[in-house]
This record gives structure tokens, sequence and C-alpha cells, in this order.
């Protein structure tokens, strides 16, 4: 057992409870756009993530589970109160979606960026499948962190998610964090592969779903949009156009937007 530390959080407004939940080599700030769109109307709440920002490392040897993830919101959650709707992108995303089925009572509504369940894409398909460009990704990277090549180990990382190039074209002080967290990659990549949850479990979540997705994103993150978006009972798909995986940290404005006119309907 290890003890029981609740994560950081930033908070804002009051109302019906939100809470948002970060990419993997993000933080909590990457949702401080949305949570001053909607702070007048709503009671925003965002965690840092095990090992990121603010919070705590993963504190034991054993592997990491979505579970995990979601127990240690947990506080965050019960402070949000009931009726909440849960924001996610990407392993924020598939936290969410972990969360709100052991929640069925309070979460009244997800919107998501492209999660990355990645073990839904195994279970429906043996490999080869859409999942090998992310596999060989974590493989790559890990490698670089065995050579002790952490920006190389981003590198590989963030241009797979955006595009060549893209982290040569990061700002430099922006990089050390980032370089920092991707040392996790293995452990992010073993909740997301290895997740026991069967996708039938989510055809049983009753609650609107807000499920976005850039046009120009991977093949990984369509294979899971595939499988989820035929799943999930209560789904509103929108796609954006020139938008790419981590489209709500490079072009926040029009997906916070899409958050924000979703919440309302929610809300009405």
């Amino acid at each position: 057992m290890h003890e029981a530390v609740e994560p950081f959080v930033r908070e804002a407004g009051s109302g019906p409870g939100v809470v948002c939940i970060h990419s993997n080599a993000s933080t909590s700030g990457q949702w401080r756009g949305l949570m001053e769109l909607l702070s007048a109307r709503f009671h925003v709440l965002a965690p840092d993530s095990y090992g990121s920002g603010k919070s705590r490392e993963w504190p034991s040897d054993r592997v990491i589970r979505l579970s995990d993830e979601a127990e240690f919101i947990e506080p965050v959650l019960a402070r949000a109160g009931p009726s909440l709707t849960l924001v996610g992108h990407s392993y924020g995303a598939a936290v969410a979606l972990i969360a709100a089925l052991g929640n069925p009572k309070r979460v009244r509504a997800l919107a998501l960026y492209e999660p990355s369940l990645f073990a839904l894409i195994d279970a429906d398909q043996p490999p080869p499948n859409d999942a090998e460009g992310i596999k060989q990704t974590v493989a790559d990277a890990s490698a670089a962190l065995e050579r002790g090549e952490r920006d190389a180990a981003a590198e590989r990382f963030i241009d797979y998610w955006m595009e060549a190039g893209s982290w040569k074209r990061t700002p430099e002080k922006s990089r050390p964090a980032i370089a920092a967290s991707v040392v996790n990659i293995r452990r992010w990549a073993h909740a997301l592969t290895t997740e026991p949850t069967p996708l039938a479990a989510f055809r049983e979540l009753e609650v609107p779903v807000l499920y976005m997705i850039g046009k120009r994103t991977t093949q990984s993150a369509r294979g899971v949009a595939r499988l989820l978006t035929a799943a999930l009972p209560r789904v509103e798909v929108m796609a954006f156009e020139g938008l790419g995986h981590m489209g709500p940290i490079t072009h926040p404005e029009p997906v916070n937007a899409a958050i924000e006119r979703f919440l309302r309907r929610v809300y009405a």
C-alpha cells in the first residue's frame, strides 16, 4: 500500500463541476484557456496526473493501470460534486473513460479528444493493426532512453503525435519539461496497451459523449475512434479540419469552443 496523496489541482469558477484531465507529456496548464472560458458558469478543476506538473511520481514498483490514475483524481471528482462532466485529451481521455465507468451515478457527460485506449485495437484485431505506429514509437523512444538520450526520445514521441520536425520547432524553453516527462513513456504505453476493460463495457455508458478527433491525426487514434464511436450509445462525433492529435494544445480555441457549446447543451 502507498500513502494517499492528492494531486495538484487548478481550480476556477462556480457551478456544475467540470474535471479536465490532460494528455501525457503535458500538465493541467494545458486547460488554462478552457478554464477561463468556462469559469463564469462552471466549477472547473484540472488535476496534474502522476509524474506531471506539481503532482507526485507514481509511488510504487507495480506497473500502473488507468484505474490507478482514476483513483488518484478521485478527491478531485469528489470536490467537483454530483452531476459532473469529465473532459480529457489523449491519455487523459482514456483515464476519463475509466473514471466514468467507475462513477456511473455522478458523471453526467464526457468531452473527449482522441482517447488513446490502444488495448481496444489489439482486442479487436491481432497485430499487425492500427496500433503499430504508436508501438514502434514507444520502442524507438524507449531505446533512446536506454542510451540516455532524453531529447531523442522526446523528439520521436512528439514528432509521431504531431508531425516530423515538430520537436525541432518546439521552443527551447519548453523542451526540458517535455523531455523529463517522456521518461514515463513505457509506463503510459503499458497502461494504454494492457487496459483490461472490454469494448462492451463502454456500451453501458448511457451519458452524452462529445468525441472529438483531428482530421490530420494518426492511424492509431483513428483506430480507437472507429471502435469507441461505434460502441458509445450517446456519442456525438466532431472532426476538426487541419488538426492533429495535439489539437487541444496546438489549436485550443476551436476545441475549447466546441466543449463549451457541448456543456451548454448538457446543462441547458
